[in-house]
């Protein structure tokens, strides 16, 4: 053994290695294609990948986040801050950024950010982002930080998405053959400011490429609770086995934690264009799902796509259309503390459960200004006369109103649309600061009138701001 382990450290330090790790920011036309290879895989974002430049380096920038949006009440967010980032010897990556500021945005565009301060008239917010990488050889990869992590090829993830706020992680990645697998360790928590509880997630991700154009991915994810009234469980251990099963490992010791189950597929068609899917499991009995009973534990959720690069001359574009579903129920449990959330926010779908979305989009990029087009219509149901009809993660699902014959939009149900176009432009590449304006318009059938909102500013588009739901 201990020969294999000399072997195994002599190995890690001559071998090649990957040490950048790209950022976890939407695709845009100019983005670079990642080359078919049943060694590359790109379902787990942001990306490993050689730096571009010498094998040590370090960065500082600026970075700005000022916002201005007219519509029925003005509302502005203002924020300053800093990024470093540093490579050493193409195997030690840091990265850390952060922005103090200030914002009176409302929920659905206020900063998502890890601290914050409510008060009156605004919020204070601190939105700070960190990552350690460490890439030995050309099979490990070992991360941690405080940031988002994004599993599948859509512009929606049901596994695990960027839409709430960042956590503290821990992340190892290994490369073999044609196979990538992904073990993440993530640290959440509930309540208010200043009385927060913690939770945990333990998630595996799996990933084989049988040829060049073709990726089969396994998700699957745990979530549990490190107290309760009878027991200080801590990050169980059980959970810390990067090789164990998750469903049998919770029967094993008697838990209710949160078990998830996730297959994702995805083809390259003609090198530039990729369709692709998910399906996320939650509960469910197969008998009640071939009669067709609508019993309210059949919980799931679908995802189908297709998208795709082209250009003429300079002008480079990006394409994709979408469609999601997931039933009622699907994500929540008895309490916020098994829920697949954090902080008040879901960890996969912005909408959470019990809704239909269908959404396009369109970009386009030609030297340093680019233009942004995106539509999606959605059907979802809420809540309503104190019962939890499945609409919202954070309600307990012991609030159903009956046992049977649930179906996807029951309860309030309420049809939106939503149309932006985005235009920016880049004034410095270091940094990657951009003057933008981005034009709002949205319905929703429980208003009588469609709202149209204006955004203009200057930002660094270092992580993703989404305000396209």
């Amino acid at each position: 053994m201990k020969h294999i382990l000399y072997i195994v450290i002599l190995y890690s330090q001559v071998t090649y290695s990957q040490g950048e790790v790209g950022r976890l920011f939407e695709e845009l036309p100019e983005d670079s294609i990642a080359e078919l290879s049943v060694r590359i895989h790109t379902s787990f974002l942001p990306k490993i990948r050689r730096s571009d430049n010498e094998k040590s380096y370090y960065k500082v920038a600026a970075i700005g986040d000022i916002n201005y949006m007219q519509n029925s009440n003005s509302s502005y967010k203002t924020g300053l801050g800093a990024e470093f980032s540093g490579l050493i010897n193409d195997k030690w990556f840091l990265r850390l950024a952060a922005i103090q500021g200030v914002s009176n945005f409302d929920s659905v565009y206020m900063p998502k950010s890890y601290i914050y301060n409510s008060g009156s008239n605004y919020n204070l917010y601190t939105d700070i982002r960190g990552r350690i990488s460490y890439t030995p050889n050309h099979i490990f990869n070992f991360q941690a930080g405080l940031d988002h992590n994004f599993i599948g090829q859509g512009s929606r993830s049901l596994f695990l998405s960027d839409y709430g706020k960042p956590y503290p992680f821990g992340l190892i990645r290994a490369n073999f053959w044609r196979f990538e697998y992904s073990v993440l360790y993530q640290f959440f928590k509930e309540g208010q400011q200043g009385d927060w509880e913690g939770k945990f997630a333990s998630s595996h991700h799996i990933s084989f490429k049988p040829t060049k154009w073709l990726n089969i991915g396994v998700f699957e994810s745990v979530v549990f609770q490190p107290r309760d009234t009878l027991l200080e469980r801590g990050f169980d251990v059980e959970y810390l086995n990067p090789f164990v099963f998750y469903r049998p490992q919770e029967y094993s010791v008697g838990s209710s934690d949160n078990v998830l189950l996730g297959l994702e597929v995805s083809a390259v068609v003609q090198s530039d264009h990729t369709i692709y899917s998910q399906l996320i499991l939650d509960e469910f009995y197969l008998s009640e799902l071939r009669n067709r009973t609508g019993w309210w534990a059949n919980k799931f959720g679908a995802q189908f796509g297709a998208k795709g690069r082209f250009s003429f001359g300079q002008n480079n574009f990006f394409y994709r259309t979408e469609y999601n579903f997931v039933r009622p129920y699907t994500y929540s449990h008895i309490s916020e503390q098994f829920n697949y959330g954090n902080q008040g926010q879901t960890l996969s779908h912005p909408y959470g459960s019990n809704f239909m979305e269908v959404l396009g989009e369109l970009k386009w990029s030609r030297n340093k200004l680019s233009a942004k087009f995106f539509f999606n219509y959605v059907m979802k149901g809420e809540d309503h006369s104190g019962y939890s009809y499945g609409g919202n993660v954070y309600q307990s699902y012991t609030l159903r109103p009956y046992e049977y014959d649930h179906f996807t939009g029951q309860g309030n149900q309420s049809n939106r649309a939503n149309l932006s176009l985005s235009v920016a432009y880049r004034i410095t590449k270091h940094g990657n600061l951009n003057v933008f304006i981005e034009n709002y318009l949205r319905y929703n059938t429980n208003n009588a009138n469609p709202s149209y909102s204006l955004v203009v500013g200057i930002r660094s588009l270092l992580w993703n701001d989404y305000r396209n739901y």
